[in-house]
């Protein structure tokens, strides 16, 4: 596991489900309200600073996800992508990675063609069993409530990116 984690050079994730708890709150203008786990958006500044890439594969369109990614700098964002595969592929040309340098975590069935090809796929502790049969790893956190953050720290402290990433925010 350490070895793939080594290569990361781009963490892509799937939004309801990961980023969110899972839950889709309507208004009564039809309009989607989100809730994001604000230390997974710091993890994703972490990462920014590490020089790791981001990335959101999302099966949906929502304009809550455009403005939470624009202000987390997101390095790609692709909605309405399905079959997410097509997107992925899209992805990897985009910001010039291999599978290998890819991190992709997930919760639900349409994440499974996007792990199945990654070099570090990821399953949220609430995933779907098919999901996190195909995981190299499954976080301790379920997805919305930190899941992300616990993966970045992961992948921060394996690189040795971490100290001083640390040291930097005194």
């Amino acid at each position: 596991m350490e070895a793939k984690i080594k290569k990361i050079k781009l963490v892509a994730m799937d939004v309801d489900g990961v980023l969110t708890e899972g839950k889709i709150i309507v208004d009564s203008e039809g309009r989607d309200i989100k809730a994001f786990d604000v230390q997974d958006g710091f993890g994703m500044v972490l990462l920014r600073k590490a020089g790791i890439k981001t990335a959101i594969i999302t099966a949906r369109a929502s304009q809550p996800v455009t403005f939470r990614a624009k202000g987390l700098r997101i390095d790609r964002v692709y909605q309405d992508a399905y079959p997410k595969a097509d997107f992925y592929k899209k992805m990897l040309s985009d910001l010039d990675v291999s599978d290998d340098d890819v991190c992709y975590i997930g919760d639900d069935l349409p994440d499974l063609p996007v792990l199945k090809r990654v070099g570090f796929p990821v399953a949220v502790a609430n995933a779907v069993d098919e999901v996190k049969d195909a995981a190299v790893y499954v976080t301790q956190r379920r997805g919305g409530c930190g899941a992300v953050r616990e993966l970045i720290e992961l992948i921060l402290k394996t690189q040795g990116k971490w100290d001083p990433l640390m040291k930097g925010l005194e």
